[in-house]
């Protein structure tokens, strides 16, 4: 453990961010999961509302600085994708 003050406070808010940051990665990827299952169950109206849901969480994580903005689109992208092709089959 640091002994120099800053250092410790520079500890404390790197611990902080961690956890935030695990805790919004955690909450992008069951977002992803629940999209992929409904599209898989071919749940037409399910897999409409939890995109919409999971583009929202998605959409904030890149807006905090979790995931890069790019990335955060390119998966909101291939979802809505995934989405739109399996309500096509119907």
């Amino acid at each position: 453990m640091a002994t120099i003050q800053s250092a410790v406070k520079r500890h404390k808010q790197s611990l902080k961010r961690r956890a935030r940051n695990r805790h919004v990665r955690s909450t992008v990827k069951s977002a992803v999961k629940e999209v992929r299952a409904a599209v898989s169950g071919n749940a037409g109206e399910e897999s409409v509302e939890a995109l919409r849901t999971a583009a929202s969480v998605i959409s904030r994580a890149g807006s905090k600085g979790v995931l890069h903005k790019k990335t955060a689109s390119r998966k909101i992208s291939r979802l809505a994708a995934a989405v739109h092709k399996a309500n096509a089959k119907k």
